[in-house]
């Protein structure tokens, strides 16, 4: 099998994008352009990965890790320029090299890979990457011979009209015969206005050597746009997103509104399960069957068992069961584990605790820091008091336990199996098993207190 490299340029800042951040760490559906990819291109079973960096070096090697080696290029020169910084790496290898943008999202591993298919069967030195543009103003076309190979590449600026009636575009995407590309590369000349390096002169210099140029042409064109300022960014959003929601319905899925669901390319969504308006799922979130997740809820980072509801709500790097209520408005804050059954209601808040199969905090409840059991019933408004200024403490509350409404829970302390709290009280010592526990003022009713303060008043 012959050999497969690839280099990701992404030195560029983007100037466009008139951010502090960086063109290619600019999220699409929540992930850096340049990680989608870096994901994609992974997927080819590559030798080496190569990423070109400049402005923002760190901060891009930071995002891709271990997935790729790294070229920094400390001058942006131009493109045939950055994949020199790939020299040291890649001069001496046979085989192919892929060359691709960090700032082209949409691709995928499938053309890629058919791209160098077709760059092995029609014996090609190099071979670009092309595509369909109903307005290609601004892009390079594509010219053939009566081969089909490439004859040239006119830039707009220089194309004839007849020329710029061609729709078929350079898309900045190419597969080279390694030892060629580099050897090429060696006498790439900067005589232009701009004094740059361009890689489209490699394919110039291929032809006058007589070497075959090919093309491939991409499957739509939205998945080679490049993304150079925010329009172009919200574009790629939205394609994005169009193709996620389309994989998770076809997948089994439904969603009731697609425009106005937004869901992580790294989610995970079991069959039958319903997905309503507004609703963000973020990061690695896993969701089983037969669940019902919105309106309007965000999950991120979560694992959600099958059949579980969650309604106008937000739900953050926790565990949530099977068969398990949440909503509306609830809140399930990081480091939350939420067991089969259990039932978390209206305007109650979950942090880093732990609740058993059966549960019940129905509405208008914080737990923070808390261990509950099994089959516990929390009343309206407990409060576990986690906080005394300046560290945290553990409330535990044992299988089967009553709280009543209002009950403060002033942790560090312990509720035993099966007891009650009563309504009302707030509890500073352990409650033993079994036991009720009344921790409140006794009623006092002052007889004609009214009469007598309005009168003191009259006076």
């Amino acid at each position: 099998m012959v050999k497969r490299y690839a280099v990701i340029l992404a030195a560029g800042q983007g100037t466009r994008m008139k951010s502090k951040l960086y063109k290619v760490l600019h999220p699409v559906c929540g992930k850096p352009m340049v990680q989608h990819v870096v994901d994609q291109v992974s997927q080819l079973r590559l030798e080496k990965l190569i990423t070109v960096v400049g402005f923002g070096a760190e901060q891009v090697k930071a995002q891709i890790g271990d997935k790729s080696e790294f070229a920094l290029q400390e001058e942006q020169l131009g493109t045939a320029h950055a994949v020199m910084q790939a020299a040291p790496y890649l001069q001496d290898k046979e085989g192919l090299t892929l060359v691709v943008c960090g700032d082209t999202p949409l691709i995928t591993a499938e053309t890629m890979k058919a791209l160098l298919e077709h760059h092995l069967a029609t014996c090609a030195k190099a071979t670009i990457l092309t595509a369909i543009a109903e307005n290609p103003t601004g892009y390079g076309r594509i010219i053939r011979n009566n081969n089909g190979h490439v004859e040239k590449i006119v830039e707009h600026k220089d194309a004839t009209e007849e020329e710029r009636a061609i729709k078929e575009v350079n898309t900045g995407t190419y597969c080279f015969d390694n030892q060629s590309l580099f050897e090429a590369l060696t006498k790439v000349s900067n005589d232009n206005a701009q004094k740059e390096y361009y890689l489209t002169d490699v394919i110039e210099i291929l032809k006058a050597k007589g070497e075959i140029v090919s093309a491939y042409q991409a499957p739509s064109f939205e998945e080679t746009i490049g993304v150079n300022d925010r329009v172009a960014l919200s574009q790629a959003e939205k394609m994005m997103r169009e193709r996620i929601n389309r994989q998770h319905m076809i997948n089994g899925v439904t969603i009731i509104d697609p425009e106005h669901t937004y869901i992580s390319p790294e989610a995970e969504i079991g069959r039958d399960t319903v997905i309503y308006p507004g609703t963000v799922i973020e990061g690695k979130t896993v969701i089983g069957e037969e669940c019902i997740i919105g309106p309007h809820s965000e999950i991120k980072n979560c694992s959600i068992g099958n059949g579980t509801t969650i309604r106008h709500s937000v739900a953050h790097d926790s565990e949530i069961g099977h068969n398990v209520t949440i909503g509306p408005f609830a809140h399930i804050r990081p480091s939350s584990k939420i067991d089969d059954e259990v039932r978390i209601g209206n305007f109650v808040e979950i942090k880093k605790s732990t609740f058993g199969k059966g549960s019940k905090a129905s509405h208008l409840s914080y737990i923070g820091d808390a261990e509950v059991g099994a089959d516990v019933n929390l009343g309206c408004g407990s409060i576990t008091v986690n906080y005394d200024g300046k560290h945290k403490y553990l409330t535990k509350i044992e299988d089967g336990a009553f709280i009543g409404c209002n009950a403060n829970l002033i942790a560090p302390v312990t509720i035993g199996k099966g007891a009650y709290v009563a309504a009302g009280s707030t509890i500073t010592d352990d409650v033993p098993g079994n036991a009720l526990s009344i921790a409140r003022a006794r009623q006092v009713n002052k007889e004609n207190y009214v009469d007598r303060l309005n009168a003191k008043k009259k006076s």
